[in-house]
């Protein structure tokens, strides 16, 4: 199932009831439109106002800028770990990607949201909000680092696509008889 664009009041409620720790690496993700793979295993001494990240999963180097107020945020929860997001079990090793889902599906359930929000959804929202801002298909597609249009298009515009059709459950036919 794929990951949905979450309209604003729908994102509010998920941030709110996030632990503060994940909250803070979706507030990154809402700012850069980074992965969540890329944003949990981000070393501390990473995290300024500006810095350049190698994605994982492209392997494409990118810019990143952050708000002074959410470095100072990441730095302070963080202190004493090399990771800029410490597992609260093992500090020496970085918070999960599936740490912060299941605590995403959590508050996606507390608030019985239809849309399937995920991690991902962040990266979907920070589109919306630079298509909106800047109405600019080429730049959003630079900030998301992606190669192709057609893919933008679907997070940049996620806010005007109709909501996708639940799947239909295969019917068993119980008539038929086993050989």
């Amino acid at each position: 199932m794929r990951a949905g664009y979450l309209i604003e009041r729908q994102l509010d409620l998920i941030l709110a009831a996030l632990t503060p720790a994940n909250r803070l690496i979706c507030r990154v993700m809402l700012h850069t439109g980074l992965r969540i793979s890329d944003v949990v295993e981000l070393p501390r001494e990473t995290i300024k106002t500006r810095f350049v990240i190698t994605e994982k999963k492209t392997g494409k180097r990118r810019r990143v800028t952050l708000p002074q107020e959410l470095v100072s945020e990441i730095l302070d929860s963080s202190k004493g770990s090399a990771w800029a997001f410490p597992s609260p079990r093992e500090p020496q090793r970085h918070r999960t990607r599936q740490a912060v889902w299941k605590d995403i599906k959590r508050a996606q359930r507390a608030f019985r949201i239809s849309v399937n929000a995920a991690p991902h959804s962040m990266r979907k929202v920070y589109a919306v909000e630079l298509m909106h801002k800047y109405g600019d298909i080429e730049r959003v597609r630079r900030a998301l680092n992606h190669d192709h249009y057609d893919t933008t298009y679907l997070y940049a515009l996620a806010d005007q696509l109709p909501p996708p059709r639940p799947r239909r459950k295969k019917r068993v036919d119980k008539s038929r008889k086993l050989p």
